[in-house]
């Protein structure tokens, strides 16, 4: 078949998978994070297995464990949104301060007058509030959702807890008995990268939380610890969390402060956590299995969030590096996980041919047809 055939067909199928996943969102997402999550409470399972609980209780337990967790994080989350919605007033009259002084300044260096100006908000903020209206039409829909999301969740896990020697023997159906050994492979690493990356990722919440906020507290900053969950969530989303948590520091920090001096505050404190989660505390964590390179990433976070929004935005770099497990065991498919991966060649592919080829059989294969390695006498190379 010729190359262009395979390329076009791979597309096609590449189209129709992402048009099933935006049709069927709504059912493919909840067992999707469930399958993650089913994986990471596997340890808590076999533990309670061990200790002779019954399968249904020790499936429920961790269950639990989880539901308690987050119900906790919604306490504190809530918790600190009430303390913010209690400091309205004062938070409305520090906006309506800092609009002042950011158009007194937009006054000195325009011709724009402080009427025009205000003329300009009123307009803009009609706009505003007739898209909101139009979101809003769609609120009621979206909070259903969401909550069918959350009450499928646990159920969703049980059962894949339950039968998870049914799929796995299901998984195991579909290839040759000579590429099982392949397969249990890809599942092991798979299992292996999914808990290390998940389990990272609740830990780096707890410490963000804890360090941002506390540090921010110790500083004097007015809702330190709101700022701190929010952006250790955020940050989940690689590189736009981030960026979107920053932002909103500076807009919490903003309408709590009459002042600039807090914002750079936040921003340095930010700066700092980040760098100590970047290059010390997450790499320990984690270790080096979620090996994607950056572009990789961001078009990955682009993609996941253009396909399921925020929760596809979340999923998408375990995703990736499940794929990548994949790919990179597929003859087919290896091209595709050695540009999803971080290893960069030394030497340009125009200069060491051997660098073009899939897999070290065919480089050798070709080496020994242009007489780069000579075969010997007794047959071997």
């Amino acid at each position: 078949m010729p190359i262009t055939v395979k390329r076009s067909i791979e597309l096609l199928g590449l189209f129709l998978l992402v048009a099933l996943i935006i049709l069927g969102n709504s059912i493919v997402m909840p067992l999707v994070m469930a399958f993650f999550i089913s994986i990471v409470l596997l340890p808590a399972y076999r533990y309670f297995r061990k200790l002779r609980f019954p399968n249904s209780l020790a499936i429920f337990l961790p269950i639990l464990l989880m539901a308690t967790l987050v119900a906790l994080i919604g306490w504190f989350f809530s918790s600190q949104v009430a303390r913010l919605v209690s400091d309205f007033p004062q938070i409305q009259k520090n906006v309506s301060m800092h609009l002042n002084s950011l158009s007194g300044w937009v006054n000195s260096i325009s011709h724009f007058s402080t009427t025009e100006q205000l003329n300009f908000i009123n307009e803009q903020s009609n706009k505003l509030l007739t898209y909101a209206g139009t979101i809003l039409t769609g609120a009621a829909t979206s909070v259903t959702s969401t909550l069918v999301f959350i009450a499928l969740l646990p159920i969703y896990v049980f059962l894949m807890l339950t039968y998870k020697n049914l799929l796995l023997r299901f998984i195991f159906m579909w290839f040759k008995k000579e590429d099982h050994t392949k397969v249990e492979d890809v599942l092991g690493e798979s299992e292996a990268i999914i808990k290390s990356y998940l389990i990272g990722l609740l830990i780096q919440i707890t410490y963000m939380t804890i360090l941002l906020g506390g540090i921010l507290l110790v500083l004097g900053i007015k809702h330190a610890l709101l700022i701190g969950v929010l952006f250790a969530f955020l940050n989940l989303i690689p590189y736009v969390g981030a960026l979107i948590g920053n932002l909103v520091g500076v807009v919490l920090t903003l309408a709590s402060s009459p002042e600039l001096t807090p914002v750079l505050i936040v921003l340095g404190v930010i700066a700092f956590v980040q760098f100590l989660d970047n290059n010390i505390l997450m790499p320990r964590i984690v270790g080096s299995k979620v090996r994607i390179n950056a572009l990789g990433t961001i078009v990955g976070v682009l993609v996941g969030g253009a396909i399921a929004g925020v929760s596809g935005m979340f999923l998408s770099l375990p995703i990736i590096a499940v794929m990548k497990i994949v790919f990179d065991r597929s003859e087919m498919f290896k091209p595709w996980g050695v540009l999803l991966g971080d290893e960069i060649p030394g030497e340009s592919p125009m200069k060491d041919t051997r660098l073009r080829m899939k897999s070290d059989r065919l480089r050798k294969q070709l080496e020994v047809e242009n007489d780069i390695i000579p075969e010997d006498h007794s047959g071997k190379k």
